[in-house]
């Protein structure tokens, strides 16, 4: 065993690390924290301490600055530079880790760990907990969960302080790369929505259209259709045919072809298939801000079917209204605020086919159409593209971060 050890370095419990390196609980490292619930009354829109929920950590990539909430209360107060993170739930698997850029408080569903600075420095642990990944802490028998009694008998391989320090630096810069790259796309998407609300409500005409648009309700150009009928969750598990998930239908203006799920289709089983250029609506949502999203198949598919909390609407033909055209117009504000004012309901909301239908919309010329299609589907692959160049800055950081962490890559200091 010993003749297969590299010079320099030496076997322990978490593998083969450099000499210089220990193995550390993390209990011994850290300090350990437990968010608090506040007086509903003291939470308000400015204050001292911002107050972090789970939710908040989705508005930043590694440093925790605001959030929707403050509080000015004598709870617990997280020093900056702590490390925090979910301490139940789903997002403990999507890894919400982030640094405390200033002091703040939190809600019960968060911990925090605040590094010994004399033995671990903040930015070299934040990219271990990143590295370890916060589910192989976690309990996740049941719904995961993070307790003091995971976190305290963890066990990291630590460098001296000095190569922690430079380890941090050298990552740091990929850092600075995903974080440039995260604020262009989101200003690429806010142009684009920009674009969007302008050029499909005519306030912005491109050259060479001046005729005025023509109001058009739905029923008189097309009809509905129901999607899977008489399903149980057996005929999903596997299938001989292909169906398109409500998820799928919320969260894009065009159907991802990428991401059907299984169904069993019998013989002569009466379901309708779906068409290129069938239109799609969520028929039902937590919030009326959210019934009736939108989204269109712009691909030729065999054997699909739609979802049982959608429905499919056909148009007649593609002369009235383009469907590329369409999977932006209805994801406009303008559609959108028709849907919520539908929406029905008080714990739940849903919306009726039959009143879809009778909504008049105010439609270009078909050439036009095309024209602002294609204006809006070049803004799409803008953002595709650069989204494409930040998963490949993230893939780089994650393979040199395997490297370093593990002290297969050293670094000088």
């Amino acid at each position: 065993m010993k003749n297969n050890i590299p010079q320099g370095y030496k076997a322990t419990a978490l593998g083969i690390i450099p000499q210089e390196w220990e193995v550390m609980r993390l209990g011994d490292i850290v300090s350990i924290t437990s968010g608090e619930s506040p007086s509903l009354y003291h939470l308000k829109a400015e204050g001292k301490y911002p107050y972090v929920k789970v939710e908040d950590l989705n508005n930043c990539e590694k440093y925790q600055e605001s959030s929707r909430e403050y509080s000015d209360d004598n709870n617990t107060t997280i020093k900056a530079g702590s490390i925090i993170f979910p301490k139940r739930g789903a997002s403990i698997l999507n890894n919400k880790v982030r640094i405390a850029a200033k002091d703040i408080q939190m809600d019960s569903n968060m911990m925090a760990i605040t590094p010994h600075t004399a033995i671990v420095d903040t930015e070299f642990l934040y990219i271990r907990i990143l590295h370890e990944r916060l589910y192989r802490i976690a309990d996740t028998s049941s719904i995961p969960q993070i307790n003091n009694k995971h976190i305290i008998p963890y066990k990291i391989a630590v460098p001296p302080l000095a190569e922690q320090r430079k380890i941090a630096e050298v990552l740091g810069v990929w850092d600075e790369a995903i974080e440039k790259q995260v604020r262009l796309i989101e200003k690429l998407a806010l142009r684009k929505r920009a674009l969007m609300q302008r050029l499909l409500s005519a306030k912005l005409r491109l050259p060479g259209f001046s005729e005025p648009w023509q109001k058009v309700k739905l029923g008189d150009i097309g009809d509905t259709y129901n999607g899977l009928s008489g399903k149980n969750k057996d005929d999903f598990e596997y299938g001989n045919a292909q169906f398109i998930p409500y998820i799928n239908v919320f969260s894009n203006e065009r159907i991802d072809t990428n991401n059907l799920g299984c169904v069993q289709i019998k013989p002569n089983e009466q379901q309708n298939t779906v068409k290129y250029g069938d239109i799609f609506f969520t028929v039902s949502s937590e919030t009326p801000d959210e019934v009736g999203m939108a989204s269109v198949l712009l691909e030729h598919l065999d054997n699909t079917y739609l979802n049982s909390f959608c429905f499919g609407y056909r148009l007649n033909n593609f002369s009235t209204l383009n469907p590329f055209f369409a999977a932006y117009l209805f994801r406009t504000e303008h559609f959108r605020n028709y849907m919520s004012v539908l929406a029905q309901g008080s714990t739940r909301f849903n919306i009726s086919k039959k009143e879809v239908m009778k909504l008049k919309i105010d439609l270009p010329t078909i050439e036009e159409q095309t024209a602002i299609a294609e204006v809006l589907t070049a803004a799409d692959r803008e953002i595709e593209l650069a989204k494409e160049k930040l998963e490949r800055l993230r893939r780089q950081k994650r393979g040199l971060m395997q490297q370093l962490l593990t002290g297969k890559k050293r670094v000088k200091y």
